[in-house]
Formats: structure tokens, sequence, C-alpha cells
């Protein structure tokens, strides 16, 4: 079985989900089809729960007729057949008033993720629906009957498996299974979530649990690119990554892919396909276990990073002195992205804020505190990046851009380079055209 994911600008509109339903017929073999909310629906409904919060009852009435109005608008330029929209949107109207109820509930929230997570349930619905009136089969199934992930970091997809197979041999077997990304049952028994952008983590740990032939994510861009194409032109899709390369991209921000996507199917060696769902003949990204070539590959970039800095004249060498360090943040469930030490001083980084105050009023009985915030890690990432004559140029960046931290031989693949915000796009562009333009202008010249 192969595992197709598509994003909410995949399936954002009737022009997208007609070239999903194309792709999809164009893939041979049994599949599992992963779907997120329309584009923009999960960000109407984070407002919605936010006015549920504040009890604002006139704008919780017109955001609910708004999300109503774009799915039956969808409903009714995809089904045309009478008979056949008439079925459709009777069980369209069964989850809409479901949807009611949520709302007239108090805030709370495992009632926000169940508002939360419908998107994925309106929208599977009708693209089942599609398929169905397209003389397509198909079977709906609701992930909240199996998607039981209780540790965000370390899913046990044979527990996923164990729930989702009496699903699929059952005597009503389909060709095409179709189910909501995002949503997840936790450790407590409780509708929650896989974060934002966690259909990809969905895909991939289906893709695990169903020992899959492989998992492709369908986006709007053509696989994972040298350089963030936002902000840097002459990007370039790379046809080839490691599960190491892109796990160190994705977890230093390229948004393509979710940070957690790789993990589940690197030790069952399940290939990812990243492709373009409005290009799907263009090749996209292969990322898999296979080493295509060696050296500088591409660059990302992670907002939001505060750094931290202890200064301690008389205990950092201490023994036992960076254990306690380490321990606030363990306590404080805040993971440290870079680290650097000195003789009277560590530096290191956190994206997670939320806890800061805590951990910072325990740091200060270490040595004095300073605090940095919105940085940039800028990540730099090849196989065998650090044995590559050509990484020497990446430090160039420090003639142009004030650079706060460098983390550089913790990974054989990854350098890491922090800098402050405002600089980032400067760092970025800088550094596509030392580490990329030169090389590609002196291959031009060989010719």
């Amino acid at each position: 079985m192969k595992v197709l994911k598509f994003g909410g600008t995949s399936v954002g509109s009737t022009a997208s989900i007609y070239n999903v339903k194309r792709i999809i017929q164009s893939i041979d073999g049994p599949k599992m089809i992963v779907l997120s909310a329309m584009s923009g629906v999960t960000n109407y409904l984070v407002t919605l729960i936010d006015e549920i919060k504040n009890k604002n009852h006139k704008e919780i009435i017109n955001l609910n007729a708004a999300l109503k109005a774009k799915h039956i608008e969808l409903l009714d330029e995809l089904i045309k057949d009478p008979d056949k929209y008439t079925e459709a949107r009777t069980g369209l109207n069964l989850l809409f008033r479901e949807f009611d109820d949520l709302l007239t509930c108090e805030y709370s929230e495992n009632n926000a993720n169940r508002i939360l997570t419908f998107g994925e349930t309106l929208l599977t619905y009708i693209f089942s629906e599609y398929l169905f009136s397209s003389s397509i089969k198909n079977k709906l199934l609701n992930a909240k009957d199996f998607m039981h992930v209780g540790n965000l970091e370390n899913p046990e997809t044979s527990k996923v498996a164990n729930r989702l197979n009496p699903f699929l041999n059952s005597e009503e077997k389909a060709p095409i299974y179709i189910t909501q990304g995002f949503v997840r049952i936790d450790k407590f028994n409780r509708i929650s979530t896989l974060k934002r952008g966690g259909s990809d983590y969905t895909a991939t740990i289906l893709g695990a649990a169903l020992n899959a032939e492989e998992v492709q994510i369908w986006t709007d861009i053509d696989g994972f690119h040298n350089n963030d194409p936002r902000y840097v032109e002459d990007t370039h899709p790379l046809a080839n990554l490691t599960f190491e390369e892109a796990a160190e991209l994705a977890y230093f921000g390229a948004k393509i892919l979710h940070p957690q996507t790789i993990s589940p199917v690197i030790d069952k060696n399940i290939p990812i396909y990243l492709k373009n769902t409005f290009t799907p003949d263009l090749p996209g990204t292969k990322i898999s276990s296979e080493i295509s070539e060696k050296g500088l590959k591409a660059i990302s970039a992670k907002d939001g990073i505060t750094a931290i800095k202890i200064k301690s004249n008389r205990m950092l060498m201490a023994h036992g002195f960076l254990k306690k360090i380490f321990e606030i943040f363990d306590n404080h469930e805040t993971a440290i992205d870079m680290i650097t030490t000195s003789e009277i001083a560590i530096s290191l980084t956190i994206d997670d804020t939320k806890n800061l105050d805590p951990i910072i009023n325990q740091l200060h009985n270490y040595g004095d505190i300073t605090v940095e915030m919105d940085h940039s890690i800028i990540c730099i990432v090849g196989e065998g990046l650090i044995e590559d004559s050509n990484t020497f140029k990446l430090f160039e960046i420090l003639n142009e851009i004030p650079v706060r931290m460098i983390s550089y031989g913790g990974s054989l693949n990854n350098v890491s380079l922090l800098v402050a915000s405002k600089h980032k796009v400067s760092a970025l562009k800088a550094l596509h055209k030392s580490l990329f333009k030169r090389n590609e202008e002196a291959l031009v010249s060989c010719y």
C-alpha cells in the first residue's frame, strides 16, 4: 500500500480537488489518502475558538455560517448528479449539526480540539462522496478510531497498526481508503492534534503502521529547495535527500515538511516523496536512506529563537554544573536547539518560551543571565558536510552578518548559525551566493 497525503492548498478549491482525483487515479495499487482541512479553514477554526472563549455569540454565528457556506459551495461544485448530491448533502447536514452542538458548549481544551479537527472531518467526507459520485470506490475511515498517539515525539506505530488493521481487513475492502490528517487520540484517550502541519506526520505514522511501500506528500511546491524560495531567488528543488538531511532541514525551519515527519519511517526504510499537486509530472524530492551525493546541499532557517547566556566565573567548570543547567530546562519540558561553551559562559537557544520566566529565575542561582529574543537559526545541511572542501565558504558570512553563535561539528551533516532575525534574509542570500551561485558559475565556466 502507498500512503498519499494532500495538504490544505491541494484541496483548497474545486480545481485543486480535480487534480487530486487525477493523481490518485494515476497511481496503481491500494492507497491510503490522508487529507488536511481546506486551505484557511484551520485558521478559521482557531478564530472561532477564540470567540467561544470570549463568549462573542454574534461572531460565533457569523463564523459558523461562513464555514458552512464554504463547504456547501464546494459540494455544489463537485457533485452535479441530483440524487447523489441530495444524499451527500444529507450526510453533510448531519456533520453540521454535530458541529453546532460543539459550538454551544463552554470553552474547554478538549472541546477546542474537537472543533479544531473538524475541518478535516468535513473535507474528507466531501472528498469521499465526490469520489463515489465519480464511480470511484473508496472507504472513509475516522482517524479517531485508530490514531492513538500518546507520545508526540515517539509514536507507537504498532498500536496504530493494531487499531487500524481491523478496518482494512474487514469484508468491505476498498482500493482507496480516506482519512483525516492532523488529528490524534492522546494518552488520556482525548481528542487532540499533531500540531500545525501535522498531516505530514499522520502520513508517515500510517506509513510505518502499514509497512507501506512509500509515502507521498503532495503540496504546492516542487520538493525541497536548496534555500527558501520566499526570500531567495534562483533556488532549485533537490532530487534526493537522505532521511538525516531532510530531518535537519525540517526541524530547522523548512516549511514544506512537519519537523517530526521523518522519524516514523527511518527504521523501516520507507521512502518519502515530496511532490507538487499542481505540477505532478515533475520529479519532486525523494527522501530515503540512499546517499546520492555528499557535500553542501541546502539551507533552511528557523525563527522565534531565544538566546540565553549564563556567565559564571566560579562554577562553570565545576563537576555537575552543566547537568544542573540542563535539568532546569528538562524540568520545564523545554528543548535546547544550540549550545556553545567557553571557560566562563554557556550560550544556548530555545524556541519555546512559555516557561521562560521560571527558567530564568532558576538560572539566576548559577550566574549572570542575559536573554536575547528575536533570533533565527540558519541551518546548512549536506551529507558529510564537515568534510566538504567548500564548507569554509559559509564562514565568509562573518564579513557581512553579525553571527551570535556557531554550532560546528555536533553533526557531520549540519552547521548552524544564530543571527538576529532582522539579518535572516540577508544571511540566506549571502550564503546562497557564497555556497551555490559561485559553484554554478564555476561549472558554467568549465564548458
